[in-house]
C-alpha cells in the first residue's frame, strides 16, 4: 500500500484521505485551524457513503513535520497555491508524487513549478461536501474523482492506474485518464455556471433549477463553456450539456463551494475557475460574453468583500 499525505484536509481532503486511512493505507493529514481539535477528537465523516470516525489520526499542523509520502494529494483552494513550495517540501521529499485536485483549468502548473511536471497528476473530484464544524465533514452526494498526468501522454500510466485501484478499493469510484484537459473543461461546465451563478443570484442548485429562467441561464452558460473548450480545442459530446443539467436537477440540494466561500468571507478561486477558461478562450478567437460577464462580477464582488473586510479591521483597531 502506498503512503498518502493530504494537503487541505477539509470537505475534499479530508473525506477522501479518510477513505484511505479507514482502508488501512498510511495517510497524513496537515491541518490548520482544526488541528488541536482532530488530536483530541478524531476526525468526523458523516457520508452517504457510510459514516466513519478516525480516532486515531496521523495529524500535523505543520508541513515541514510530515514524512515523505508515495502521493501527496493538493486540495487547498487555488487561493492559498503561493504557500505550496513550503508546504509540499516535507511530504514529496522522497519523490513522491504530486495529486492535484483543485477547481479551474491548469491548476496543476503551481505544484510542477514546485516538484516537476513529470511528478504532477491533476484532476477532477464531482462531489457534493461541506466541512461543517472542527474535524467534521458531511458528504452529501456524488464523489467520483476523474485524473491523469499532467504531461500529455499515451495512454493512462502505471502511476495512475495504482492511484486509481487503491481509490477504489477504499470505495471512492476513481478513473484514470489519458486526456486531462478534457476532463477539467468537462467539470468547468458545472463550476462556471454553478459556482458563478450560486454567488451572483445568492442560490442554491435546487433554487437554480427550480424555475424556467434560472434553468435557461444555467443552460446558456454551459452551453457557452461547452463551445469554448471545442474553440480550445477539446470536444467534449454534445449530450454532456443535457447531462449537466439533468444531474444538477437531480442534485440533493447544495451551496456550491463557492457561494460557501463568499458567504463566509474567504477569498473565491475566481481566476482558477473563470479567468483562467476565459483566457484561453479568448486566446482561441473565441467570444464568451456570459464566462466574461461572470467573470467581472465575481471580480467586483471579491474587492467589494476584501474592502469591507479592511474597513471592518480599521474600524476595530480603532476601537
Amino acid at each position: 500500500m502506498q503512503r498518502y499525505a493530504i494537503i487541505g484536509s477539509g470537505a475534499l481532503g479530508g473525506l477522501y484521505g479518510a477513505r484511505l486511512a479507514a482502508a488501512g493505507h498510511e495517510v497524513h493529514f496537515l491541518f490548520r485551524s482544526d488541528y488541536q481539535h482532530v488530536r483530541q477528537h478524531g476526525l468526523k465523516v458523516d457520508s452517504v457513503w457510510g459514516d466513519l470516525h478516525l480516532h486515531d489520526v496521523n495529524a500535523y499542523q505543520c508541513a515541514d513535520d510530515m514524512p515523505p509520502c508515495d502521493v501527496t494529494i493538493v486540495a487547498l483552494k487555488t487561493t492559498q497555491n503561493h504557500h505550496l513550495p513550503k508546504l509540499l517540501a516535507g511530504p514529496t521529499a522522497g519523490g513522491g508524487a504530486v495529486l492535484v485536485l483543485q477547481n479551474g483549468l491548469d491548476v496543476e502548473a503551481d505544484s510542477a513549478q514546485v516538484v516537476g511536471v513529470q511528478r504532477t497528476l491533476g484532476g477532477c473530484c464531482f462531489l457534493c461536501s461541506n466541512k461543517v464544524g472542527p474535524g467534521h465533514i458531511k458528504h452529501i452526494d456524488y464523489g467520483r474523482i476523474v485524473f491523469g498526468e499532467y504531461s500529455p501522454q499515451a495512454g493512462v500510466s502505471d502511476r495512475a492506474a495504482r492511484i486509481a485501484s487503491e481509490l477504489n478499493a477504499a470505495g471512492v469510484e476513481a478513473i484514470a485518464t489519458d486526456d486531462l484537459l478534457l476532463t477539467r473543461w468537462r467539470k468547468l461546465m458545472w463550476n462556471i455556471t454553478f459556482n458563478g451563478l450560486s454567488v451572483v443570484c445568492d442560490a442554491s442548485t435546487d433554487q437554480l433549477m427550480d424555475g424556467r429562467w434560472g434553468e435557461q441561464l444555467s443552460l446558456s452558460l454551459v452551453r457557452e463553456v461547452h463551445a469554448a473548450a471545442a474553440a480550445c480545442g477539446v470536444s467534449i459530446a454534445e449530450d454532456a450539456i443535457g447531462t449537466t443539467i439533468e444531474h444538477t436537477r437531480k442534485m440533493v440540494p447544495y451551496d456550491s463551494s463557492m457561494r460557501l466561500d463568499f458567504l463566509n468571507g474567504r477569498p473565491m478561486e475566481v481566476e482558477a475557475i473563470f479567468g483562467n477558461p476565459l483566457r484561453a478562450a479568448q486566446a482561441a478567437g473565441f467570444d464568451a460574453p456570459r464566462i466574461e460577464m461572470l467573470y467581472r462580477q465575481l471580480k467586483v464582488l471579491d474587492q467589494l468583500r476584501r474592502g469591507s473586510q479592511a474597513a471592518s479591521a480599521s474600524s476595530s483597531a480603532a476601537t
